[in-house]
């Protein structure tokens, strides 16, 4: 049975991006730094419906695809690293789900000679592509991509179904976030009538963590501190705790909700190592009500959405935290 489905915003003009997708014999896909289910999702679905039209795809990542996400059709032909293979220089470059071309982490060598759109959901996005699709009434990418699909007039299959339905599952935080609208629902019950299965999805994404996840998880709520009159909540990962547990970053991801589930705080905030050198620190923000953090990290640098956002600081941890603190308190005041 062939299901009729209705795109989650009919206003967005998506020709000039089906026609670059038409023209294109070959097409790359990316998503952002240490991907999320959003990005990898999105990615996923894109690269399903490529090939059944015909295209010589590829999937392209700085980094590996996250363990939690491994169930999903495709997911092991997203290559990663660096040097970019030669052999892959598409015609077409499509970012996913990444709010400035830095993101990516790739080189600038990886762009030249080819043309890049870029599909995205956060209104701090820079429309760095040569063709931008950015529109933050978007609960997820993958809803974007939802809509694409619809407009190129291809037809939900079991995996790319099954990937949008994680990346909007994820991004949502499970349909508890006020993006979460009631098309979000009917769009949800479209991938489910065209194959996706919620529970081994939800149970792949949440119900999979290894036994080194709930250690750092204990680790990380032992440095929990409530700050600037109960409003805040404060948590930090350094590299001794991941080596102590044996757990990794992607250990850490959701670790912040706790902070926010507080009665009575409007900010959480994370604070942890990044893996790409040492002082250098990756701050999670989520907001509850109203403060916009997404505004907060962009005055950091950073970027996303009005109730979830991050940034990218260096220095010693004393000195990001103490930064951090002057503009989270300077937003609650």
């Amino acid at each position: 049975m062939t299901i009729k489905l209705q795109p989650l915003l009919s206003d967005i003009d998506w020709q000039p991006i089906i026609e670059q997708i038409e023209q294109a014999s070959s097409i790359t896909l990316t998503t952002h730094c240490n991907p999320d289910g959003d990005g990898i999702g999105s990615e996923l679905a894109l690269y399903d419906a490529f090939t059944r039209m015909g295209k010589k795809v590829h999937m392209f990542n700085r980094d590996g695809i996250p363990r939690i996400y491994s169930f999903l059709e495709h997911a092991w032909n997203i290559e990663r690293g660096a040097p970019y293979p030669e052999a892959h220089h598409d015609d077409l470059i499509i970012s996913v789900d990444s709010g400035s071309r830095g993101r990516l982490g790739l080189p600038e060598s990886f762009f030249e000679g080819r043309t890049l759109i870029n599909i995205d959901h956060h209104a701090s996005n820079q429309c760095f592509g040569d063709y931008n699709v950015v529109d933050s009434r978007y609960c997820a990418t993958g809803a974007m991509v939802f809509d694409l699909l619809i407009a190129l007039g291809q037809p939900l299959t079991v995996a790319s179904a099954s990937a949008i339905y994680t990346a909007i599952l994820t991004d949502t935080a499970s349909f508890r976030l006020a993006s979460t609208t009631a098309g979000v629902y009917r769009m949800a019950a479209d991938l489910v009538d065209a194959g996706a299965k919620p529970w081994p999805i939800s149970m792949g994404v949440y119900e999979s963590r290894p036994l080194a996840g709930l250690h750092i998880l204990s680790a990380c709520l032992e440095t929990l501190e409530i700050r600037d009159e109960g409003r805040s909540a404060w948590m930090f990962i350094n590299q001794q705790m991941y080596d102590a547990t044996g757990a990794d970053v992607e250990d850490s991801e959701g670790l912040i909700d706790y902070g926010r589930s507080i009665h009575g705080v409007e900010v959480a905030v994370l604070i942890r190592s990044d893996e790409s050198g040492p002082e250098r620190w990756k701050v999670n923000f989520r907001a509850k009500t109203d403060a916009d953090v997404g505004t907060l990290a962009a005055s950091l640098g950073g970027g996303g959405h009005h109730y979830a956002s991050g940034c990218m600081l260096r220095g010693s941890f004393e000195e990001v935290r103490d930064k951090v603190q002057a503009a989270v308190t300077g937003l609650l005041v």
